[in-house]
């Protein structure tokens, strides 16, 4: 991962925001044996075919409009303009990321964004729980996607079905600007309806980091 990429995911959320995050989850685990860990990363794939794909017509598109404007156009002098103008159309891809996922499938972003949640939840060791009752709230920025991943415990009781307008409420929030408390409302939410299933024990131990994690 490029180490700028992390940076940026790292510094989404103020200080002040990462404290209202991390105190949402303190509360809501008081009410259930449940833990709820917070991840946030840049992106969830580089999506390499979809920059080669843009750079490729973005620079087919120019060469066309070169050759047009000094009015000849001939194969030989097309597909050398094309070479020429690839690389710069793939740096700009690289400068403005949001652009290539023009350029990918929606059903691969949402793979790849389910795909890199689930290896963040075991990164983060939620499968470790003692009752497997981790829970991930996992956030991709450049797609502005979000996924909430329940252990095994959790999913025998409460389907994937059941978190879906949590998912739906943090994405919008991020489309919006509101992204710290659109997620402070989902931990809180998460909360609840871990405490209708798994209440909180006497011996409770909090398993998991508070903090929001950036990955």
């Amino acid at each position: 991962m490029d180490l700028s990429q992390a940076q940026h995911a790292e510094e989404f959320f103020s200080p002040e925001e990462k404290e209202r995050i991390r105190e949402a989850v303190v509360q809501a685990e008081k009410r259930t044996s449940g833990e709820i860990a917070t991840v946030i990363v840049w992106a969830s794939d580089r999506y390499r075919e979809a920059e080669a794909l843009g750079a490729l017509l973005l620079a087919g598109l120019v060469a066309v409009v070169a050759a047009v404007a000094i009015r000849h156009v001939t194969i030989w002098s097309y597909i050398p303009l094309v070479f020429l103008l690839f690389y710069p159309a793939l740096k700009l891809f690289h400068r403005f990321p949001r652009l290539k996922l023009s350029f990918a499938a929606a059903g691969r972003v949402a793979d790849a964004v389910s795909e890199r949640a689930l290896v963040a939840f075991y990164q983060q060791g939620l499968y470790r729980t003692k009752e497997e009752t981790g829970i991930l709230i996992f956030i991709s920025l450049l797609e502005r996607k979000v996924w909430i991943l329940g252990d095994r415990g959790i999913g025998q009781k409460i389907p994937q079905v059941e978190w879906n307008n949590l998912v739906e409420q943090l994405a919008q929030g991020l489309r919006q600007g509101k992204a710290a408390d659109s997620l402070c409302q989902v931990i809180a939410s998460c909360g609840i309806e871990l405490a209708k299933h798994f209440p909180r024990r006497r011996d409770d131990q909090n398993e998991l980091p508070d903090e929001i994690i950036a990955s």
